[in-house]
């Protein structure tokens, strides 16, 4: 467990943490590709790497964009040899790790490796990396690996020794050209304490200044017959908090794809999918790739899907509305097309009609509007009066995806505005009285902010939000002045006067000094909001 020093520490990062922006060039797309460790543990061997290659290059994985086959923890000795470095473990890997990577790079793969930052690994017997630092970035570049997973077991001092590969890694890839390293950090997991998210907040924005990917939050369930979907909804629950922070060669990382998974049903493993693929969260599957199914298959290869993962504009789909059925994503294409991601908490199928409203375009009347559904392929048109969509009989933890185009879809940044400590989302009412309170799909709780920052309610469309003598609600005269910024700290800031958006212990919202990421004033946002990365 980190200490509490160590947290203190994390909090004092705000100001060093968002001095800096991730280069694209690194990491331009989200990684696909295959990872052992959810499906094997800590039983490595070098037939997993060769047998999963050789299937991916067979069963349409590999076409579909999955590429990398990145190796996880307890491929080395427990002992450094007399030169300091790392040794694999021949017996696993009776060819050596340089002919594995050589293997997979003559079959068009791209190979990754793990160490963990500390002075062990987690499997507790192998070697971390601190004091070696760049003798084993060196020797795993020098073995052929392009990828590099580093985990925080048996950490003391996690800002320091991340920011210290950060910087490490930011000098050794300067001169690398394309044969980059992309970094995965998993620092912000190591405090993912939903009670307590200050020190989060704050490791989060440094992973998200020079690397290329963060784990934000616990392990995914690894391979039993045990239940798994609360695991990829707790992940999930992490990552609908991290819109913010994903940006072109920054991805929020909530962990593997486990496609073959005895716990979850068909019907929760294509969630996992439709839900990471709105994400544009890296697609790394966890499973015996050369027995997946035929169903499993055909959702690891959905084209639509996987185009979506891939766009350019890398966007994470963020909450347009949520209730305790419901939860109702979306976000915006490189082409001008929206996304529409609609997931069933509850437990028996149901139709749920979404707004053009709620989904921040506002079409013409007569406007025809294309509506692909990305788990049929089925195409359709609507015209824009028809008022909105309807997903009919979306099963239990099952989801529905659409992807609505148009020449005049008219869309503005459109969601709720989430506080991602209490998960109570700002709510307008008829009054104008701003206040929070539990997540209800209403449309006092779906807000639009357009170019300029300011923000309006779906329910009071020509009204908008605004400090007023340290209140915060809305009315129709603040239009013409009231505007707001949007740090990656998560604050909402009044331009004119420099307070911050609080919620408050009675529910009320107030605008208040600014402090360090303090949890009654860190929000999410709807996605396409220009966030402040200065």
């Amino acid at each position: 467990m980190r200490s509490e020093s160590v947290l203190i520490a994390a909090a004092g990062l705000l100001g060093s943490a968002t001095a800096a922006k991730p280069d694209p060039k690194t990491l331009p797309l989200p990684p696909m590709g295959f990872n052992n460790w959810a499906r094997f543990m800590t039983n490595i061997n070098e037939s997993i790497f060769v047998d999963a290659a050789a299937a991916m290059s067979t069963n349409g994985l590999q076409a579909a964009g999955y590429n990398r086959l990145n190796l996880d923890d307890a491929w080395s000795l427990t002992k450094r040899n007399d030169t300091g470095s790392m040794v694999w473990d021949s017996t696993k890997f009776p060819k050596g790790l340089i002919w594995l990577t050589e293997h997979l790079k003559s079959l068009g793969f791209i190979p990754g490796i793990y160490s963990d930052a500390g002075t062990v690994s987690c499997a507790a017997l192998y070697p971390g990396t601190i004091d070696h630092e760049s003798q084993d970035l060196h020797d795993f570049y020098a073995w052929g690996f392009e990828y590099l997973k580093l985990d925080g077991c048996n950490v003391d001092n996690f800002p320091k020794v991340y920011g210290f590969w950060l910087d490490l890694l930011a000098k050794f890839n300067a001169d690398k050209g394309s044969k980059r390293v992309v970094f995965s950090n998993s620092s912000p997991a190591y405090y993912a304490d939903p009670d307590d998210l200050q020190g989060w907040y704050s490791i989060m924005m440094q992973a998200a200044a020079g690397g290329q990917l963060a784990r934000h939050s616990y392990d995914v369930a690894t391979y039993s017959n045990d239940p798994a979907w609360y695991s990829v909804m707790s992940n999930y629950g992490f990552q609908v908090r991290t819109t913010r922070f994903q940006q072109p060669g920054f991805y929020n990382d909530p962990d593997f794809l486990i496609a073959d998974h005895p716990g979850l049903t068909l019907e929760e493993k294509r969630s996992q999918m439709a839900l990471w693929s709105s994400f544009s969260a890296p697609l790394i599957i966890s499973a015996n790739i050369p027995t997946l199914t035929k169903d499993e298959l055909a959702f690891l290869t959905n084209r639509d899907l996987i185009a979506v993962n891939q766009d350019k504009l890398v966007q994470q789909a963020s909450l347009v509305s949520r209730d305790d059925s419901w939860d109702v994503l979306s976000k915006s294409l490189a082409n001008g097309d929206r996304l529409l991601t609609i997931l069933n908490k509850g437990s028996a199928a149901a139709d749920l009609t979404v707004p053009w409203a709620r989904l921040g375009i506002k079409p013409q009347g007569n406007e025809k509007i294309g509506v692909r559904n990305l788990w049929t392929g089925k195409a359709s048109t609507v015209k824009g009066n028809c008022g909105g969509i309807t997903a009919k009989k979306v099963p239990s933890h099952g989801t529905a995806v659409f992807r609505i185009s148009g020449d005049k879809l008219n869309t503005v940044p459109t969601g709720i505005i989430l506080n991602t400590q209490t998960l109570h989302c700002l709510t307008d009412s008829a009054s104008g009285a701003a206040t929070w309170a539990a997540c209800n799909a209403s449309d006092g709780q779906t807000w639009s902010v357009d170019k300029t920052g300011r923000v309006s309610s779906v329910l009071n469309a020509g009204s908008c939000l605004a400090n007023k003598a340290g209140s915060v609600s809305t009315s129709k005269e603040s239009c013409g002045s009231s505007t707001f910024k949007f740090p990656v700290s998560g604050n909402i800031i009044d331009n004119a006067t420099g307070k911050c958006v609080t919620e408050n212990t009675d529910g009320s919202t107030s605008a208040a000094d600014c402090g360090d990421v303090l949890t009654t004033q860190v929000f999410g946002v709807p996605v396409g909001v220009e966030i402040d990365y200065s």
